[in-house]
């Protein structure tokens, strides 16, 4: 049996407490915090998921129950606190209910994403040496097990839907908790003994890094980790027993992890979307208050309105196009704490209800706001939104801090920024423009590596974030670029490529795009034209083109995009001028091994994939400068 965790995890100590409590009774470990939802709300349907046609709920008391069982089920296979338990699995109650099981047993969970191939899920549990592994399904068991072959460390596979499961070792979620319940009528006290056994300092989850660079590192976060950020970054929220929420990111991700704690603590409703296609429907049925989503989402919806409009016909574009521009100045004068003069009001007025209402309708038309993270949120998207009445608060922050550093909120919004460090966070900016923290939710540390864990904090214990950013007078944070992402041109000038990405994601015809140019004269860029609106163009110019491979390479599309660069980066410096570039005729994907489960572009990945393309382009390049 591995050793628990105390004997082999080398944890920091935190810098700074919690401070004084916000609330009456407040949590200090993960099960307080699951118990709070039984002892303050006690709801009938906490947690919701779809089954055919029909919405079912799970009870505050049945998740309760059955994450005890759980937890005694892992204590009957032999799993004891400071053990791991892996969960690879879409997002469902039963993932929520793996996670409270591994906490009320104190055994730490490691959340793998579902889209991650079978080799690195490999080195995942091998590095975590985690005994149990819990699975959507038998056909994602099918599909890793030649790859988990000979794994030393894994004892147990648990499905959640265990269809043609066979095997000594593989058993249902049903069996676990049946085998749960007969340990518990077996040892009474068990349960509650394993529970008061959890510590605040005890680690809770070991979460693998994305791995932009290098090979994924487990964070370390422990309960207080986890509940500090849970209240610390909904302070100003106002959340209540009365919210409804749609879990659509990855739980994988800690985004959306300790937004299922948030929702758990404040007695908000929870449904599970059934799918990322099936995202719309369940909009539309479940109408929630509080929408968490990455910032590609909010594009999407705005990239799929706008498509919609110019496919109605010029009338519709012109119109769609014109309310789009009074919801950006609507939100800017706002914003700016100037009155709203009667003219531009009736305006707002006539576009709210022949565009805008249609946008709020997309999420249920029940919002109160919407939260984003993971990436940045360009300002165009955040003024279109908030001028067509749905409120976007923006974050900022890591895994490795829980993860809101900064955020945005009821309170504090200012556009351009993701808003102050969030209650108990200090932060500070290094001579180099490099982003430091200390609080409460910082980690403890990377698993089994000292070394990237010291090289991770400044000598007197602040965390390095990686990301380059400014603090303006106000305490705003507006965050430039990561460090790491950085490029010098052989002049010898440096580039942040982010905010250059984000100008051109400007432009109706621009999907994904990826800026090159390290150690050579310029930068350049890699394109993913959005194909379904270059058609809509080609059918508007009359065009005879119609596949990918015909738009890339097609010299009127080449001009369009030249125009659409030169407008979208004219305000520029000369040296950071997008001089020539190349489209791309499929889009990075997550399966594809050019972006992270969080959608974070792999640049080295990148580089290497499209090596050709890219020389090409500096060989080529005064065909289009």
């Amino acid at each position: 049996m591995t050793a628990p965790s105390e004997t082999i995890l080398s944890v920091r100590p935190n810098p700074l407490g919690r401070g004084v409590p916000l609330t009456a009774n407040e949590p200090q470990t993960l099960p307080e915090l699951f118990l709070r939802s039984v002892t303050e709300y006690n709801l009938p349907d906490a947690l919701n998921y779809k089954a055919g046609d029909e919405w079912k709920a799970i009870s505050s008391a049945r998740m309760i129950e059955r994450a005890e069982n759980i937890a005694l089920g892992l204590y009957s296979l032999g799993l004891r606190k400071g053990d791991r338990a892996a969960i690879l699995a879409a997002n469902c109650p039963e993932w929520t209910l793996a996670d409270a099981g591994c906490q009320f047993a104190g055994v730490i969970d490691v959340p793998i994403y579902t889209t991650l191939a079978p080799d690195t899920v490999r080195y995942v549990i091998d590095d975590s040496a985690a005994r149990v592994i819990f699975l959507q399904d038998i056909e994602t068991y099918d599909r890793l097990e030649s790859a988990l072959a000979g794994c030393d460390s894994i004892e147990s596979f648990v499905i959640f839907r265990p269809d043609g499961a066979n095997g000594k070792n593989i058993l249902s979620l049903a069996q676990l908790e049946t085998a749960g319940v007969a340990l518990g009528d077996e040892k009474p006290g068990l349960s509650e003994e394993s529970r008061h056994a959890v510590k605040s300092d005890d680690i809770a989850t070991l979460i693998y890094t994305s791995g932009t660079t290098g090979e994924p590192k487990g964070v370390m976060l422990t309960h207080a980790n986890l509940i500090s950020n849970v209240i610390d970054a909904s302070e100003r929220y106002g959340f209540t027993g009365r919210d409804v929420s749609l879990s659509v990111l990855p739980l994988s991700h800690v985004f959306e992890r300790t937004g299922m704690y948030v929702y758990i603590m404040y007695g908000m409703r929870v449904h599970f979307a059934e799918s990322i296609d099936k995202v719309p429907d369940n909009l539309k049925e479940v109408r929630p208050t509080i929408f968490i989503g990455v910032p590609r989402i909010f594009e999407k919806v705005f990239e799929r309105a706008r498509l919609k409009a110019a496919q109605a016909g010029r009338i519709n574009e012109v119109v769609f196009d014109w309310a789009i521009e009074v919801a950006k100045e609507f939100a800017a004068v706002h914003e700016a704490g100037e009155a709203i003069s009667m003219a531009l009001a009736a305006k707002h007025s006539v576009a709210d209800t022949i565009v805008y209402a249609k946008l709020r309708e997309f999420f249920g038309g029940n919002l109160r706001f919407c939260i984003t993270g993971g990436a940045a949120l360009s300002d165009e998207i955040f003024l279109i939104f908030t001028g067509a009445g749905i409120s976007i608060m923006q974050g900022y922050g890591l895994t490795e801090t829980s993860p809101v550093i900064s955020s945005s909120n009821p309170v504090n919004v200012r556009v351009g920024t993701v808003g102050k460090p969030i209650r108990n966070v200090q932060m500070r900016i290094a001579k180099d423009g490099e982003i430091e923290v200390s609080g409460p939710g910082v980690m403890a540390g990377y698993y089994h590596k000292p070394e990237a864990t010291a090289d991770a904090f400044t000598d007197d214990g602040w965390f390095k974030t990686g990301d380059i950013g400014a603090i303006d007078v106000d305490g705003y944070l507006k965050i430039t670029d990561r460090k790491k992402e950085l490029f010098k041109t052989s002049g010898g000038k440096y580039i942040a490529p982010g905010p250059i990405e984000q100008m051109l994601r400007g432009s109706r015809f621009v999907n994904q795009v990826v800026l090159v140019g390290n150690e050579r004269r310029f930068p350049a860029a890699l394109i993913v034209p959005n194909f379904e609106m270059l058609e809509s163009y080609a059918k508007l110019k009359e065009l005879d083109i119609s596949t990918p491979t015909e738009f890339c390479h097609n010299p009127r599309i080449l001009d369009l995009f030249s125009r659409q660069i030169e407008a979208m980066t004219q305000n520029l410096a000369k040296y950071e001028k997008v001089k020539s570039f190349a489209l791309l005729e499929y889009e990075m994907t997550v399966e594809s091994g050019e972006l992270t489960p969080t959608l974070k572009v792999k640049r080295r990945v990148v580089d290497e994939k499209y090596r050709a393309v890219i020389d090409k382009i500096y060989n080529d390049a005064n065909v289009r400068v």
